[in-house]
């Protein structure tokens, strides 16, 4: 730690320097659970150095970058500061994955009014569990103190992931065809969308959070909604070693109606019962809590599907068994057919 650095001027107003140097010490063990082959860079230097795999022939990095949301607001009211770092990592590898690419490293971004080592230590705890599910390691980050922006006991979290695919393996739908069927990886909750229209409905800074629901199996509100959203590389990569994968869609913000168009060629489109879509209970009370339309519950939330990947059908099966090998308890979907609209629910 560095005990020469302090201004007693920057403490004065707001930020205390110190508390950014116990912060890192205390996150230090967690980053060194990240480690993978690649790393040649240590914690504390300006940047994050991560050398590219070898035996390549064209390697193609693939970015993705997304923070938590207002989910964090269910966060503070709990003071559970351990599983949002997950959803972060998540929201990133999940995405570079539809493209087929192994994510190689994350970075965060924490930004927060005061620094309190302690609190910003869990939350990097979370941030290093989702690395560690991802495969990927966290390499570097910032903590930004900000007092008079945010108020002392909140924060905001984001970050970004790089990763790697070679070039002629890169999954772009162009090999969809009519007959290939959708393939449904199922959502651990609500994972980290919609929870503006959530609080609301729920009016969470009103209610008993804590409280066991019979409808949620015994749990609170509160611990259903912060179920850490669910981290699918390993699995979808299990499967590309094997079947040929002709697109995949991480359903986030948007639901079905956005996320899942993003992973269909012009000309074809899916057609998906909705009675047979695995909906857990937390969604059913978020719709009679706020009276929304089944549509409008497809538009926004994941309806516990987070992603879904399209194969032949010849390869369905064999699918199946190799997520279920993972531990996913995945299942059929739709069917891809000819049509104008990229996505049909009935």
């Amino acid at each position: 730690m560095n005990t020469k650095s302090r201004s007693d001027a920057y403490a004065a107003s707001g930020v205390d320097i110190t508390a950014g140097y116990r912060a890192v010490e205390l996150m230090k063990s967690h980053i060194a659970r990240t480690m993978v082959p690649g790393v040649v860079s240590d914690v504390g230097g300006f940047g994050g150095l991560f050398e590219l795999p070898e035996g390549m022939k064209k390697p193609v990095l693939v970015s993705g970058t997304d923070g938590v949301g207002t989910k964090l607001k269910l966060a503070f009211l709990l003071d559970k500061h351990d599983t949002v770092g997950i959803d972060c990592v998540a929201m990133c590898v999940n995405d570079i994955i539809c493209c087929g690419a192994r994510p190689l490293f994350f970075l965060d971004y924490i930004a927060c009014g005061k620094n309190v080592p302690e609190k910003i230590a869990a939350l990097v705890s979370g941030v290093a569990d989702g690395c560690v599910q991802a495969g990927a390691a966290l390499i570097g980050g910032e903590t930004a103190e900000m007092p008079g922006f945010y108020s002392e006991d909140e924060y905001d979290l984001a970050g970004f992931s790089v990763g790697v695919v070679e070039k002629d393996k890169i999954i772009d739908n162009t090999k969809m065809q009519e007959g290939d069927v959708m393939i449904a990886l199922p959502s651990s909750g609500v994972h980290s969308n919609g929870f503006s229209l959530v609080r609301k409905v729920f009016d969470v800074e009103n209610r008993d959070m804590l409280r066991p629901l019979p409808e949620l199996d015994g749990k609170s509100l509160g611990e259903a909604l912060l179920t850490p959203t669910k981290i699918y590389v390993q699995p979808v990569l299990k499967l590309l070693e094997s079947v040929t994968v002709k697109g995949i869609s991480h359903i986030t913000g948007g639901g079905f109606y956005e996320n899942i168009p993003r992973s269909i060629p012009e000309g074809l489109g899916v057609v998906i019962k909705t009675e047979n879509v695995k909906t857990p209970p937390i969604f059913g009370l978020i719709q009679k809590a706020g009276n929304i339309s089944l549509h409008d519950m497809f538009n926004t939330f994941n309806m516990g599907v987070g992603m879904v990947v399209t194969v032949s059908a010849e390869d369905v099966e064999k699918s199946l068994d190799i997520l279920k090998e993972c531990g996913e308890e995945a299942y059929v979907l739709g069917d891809i057919v000819k049509s104008g609209e990229k996505i049909t629910l009935c």
